[in-house]
């Protein structure tokens, strides 16, 4: 049968090594954090090293040794990814961490036959979006080429896996994320967990007709900012400001859309093993970061600056210890019961529905 791919591979021009950061992104004119690393190379590659072979212990050869170890020292394995894993690690660590290995290896053949011989009604809308997921990085900046292809086949094979949330922009980014870690079988059944919960709750909900858990999580953020951050809160009610003109993206991305990409992948990294908690830390970290500045914003300045933040509250080094010092467990629990009390519970309706254990097992 005939292979339903991205046809016409056209070659163009490949930007010079010397032109990309470390992770294969243009870079931009100026950029003080990668001067600061490159003064202080030999220091970081050392200390790099050290934590490679530590996390190399940890996890065993190919993954073989990482349950063992999670279930013997769970406090060592979150106090290290929230440090950050590896970069040369990351990939199969995401993998371990999501349980998308374990889907894989119980579906083997599948992802292939989703590919070559499924039709999606999605495909067009996929073709037409692929040149918007991260195009200022090497891997996905050749029209039709190896990245564009594989970023096409991991969201067209989905969209048939799952006909009920098919195919929405937003899941553009979250594929390229993995694919830039991972291989395209990899990739789609580290999405598959994702959406359809394997570790955590799903997060189909977020790409549903009518973005339901979107309404949520936005619903759930807009009362954790009126608690924690009261007199902020108040300001965003003089300026008529609510969590759907700033933060939807932060969920449905998973700040991997317009964040720093150091910093994306360090919040990946807590978001994969301890699930969307982080998100909603990471925003009121940022809040509270900018806070005194926010406050005196009016509404044009104001809604400029909430997608905008500056490049000091980007650090992950600042922003994410702040990030895990917050409590929101509690007012999260509360604020969702709060909503479906007013919403009824369609989402874990829809869940249910959709029959999610028969399609993972």
């Amino acid at each position: 049968m005939e292979r339903n791919t991205i046809d016409d591979f056209e070659p163009g021009p490949l930007p010079s090594p010397r032109q990309l950061d470390r992770f294969g992104f243009l870079k931009k004119e100026h950029n003080s954090s990668s001067d600061a690393l490159t003064k202080n190379r030999s220091t970081v590659n050392e200390r790099e090293e050290r934590r490679v072979r530590k996390w190399r212990k940890m996890i065993g050869v190919g993954g073989s040794d990482w349950k063992h170890y999670v279930r013997r020292k769970p406090n060592v394995v979150k106090r290290r990814i929230r440090k950050g894993i590896p970069d040369c690690l990351r990939g199969l660590v995401w993998q371990l961490i999501s349980g998308s290995r374990d889907l894989l290896l119980m579906n083997p053949g599948v992802y292939e036959q989703l590919v070559i011989y499924e039709t999606s009604a999605s495909e067009l809308d996929i073709i037409r979006d692929i040149s918007r997921t991260f195009p200022s990085h090497v891997f996905f900046q050749q029209r039709h080429g190896p990245g564009q292809r594989s970023l096409y086949n991991v969201l067209k094979a989905y969209s048939v896996f799952d006909r009920n949330v098919g195919y929405v922009q937003g899941m553009g980014f979250l594929a390229g994320l993995l694919l830039l870690y991972m291989s395209e079988e990899d990739a789609f059944w580290l999405l598959v967990a994702l959406l359809k919960g394997a570790v955590h709750a799903p997060m189909e909900g977020l790409y549903l007709a009518g973005l339901p858990l979107v309404q949520q999580y936005l619903f759930q953020f807009d009362n954790l900012v009126r608690e924690q951050l009261p007199k902020l809160g108040e300001h965003f009610t003089r300026e008529m400001i609510n969590p759907s003109m700033y933060a939807s993206q932060w969920f449905i991305t998973v700040f991997s859309y317009s964040f720093p990409f150091h910093l994306a992948l360090r919040i990946w990294d807590v978001f994969l093993y301890e699930g969307v908690t982080i998100v909603f830390k990471v925003g009121l970290a940022l809040l509270k970061y900018c806070h005194d500045d926010l406050v005196k914003l009016p509404f044009e300045k104001l809604i400029h600056a909430l997608r905008n933040f500056p490049e000091d509250a980007m650090d992950p080094d600042t922003l994410l210890p702040m990030a895990y010092s917050i409590k929101v467990s509690k007012q999260l629990e509360e604020s969702k019961q709060l909503y479906e009390s007013k919403h009824g519970k369609e989402i874990q309706d829809e869940g249910d529905a959709n029959g999610k254990q028969e399609q993972l097992h």
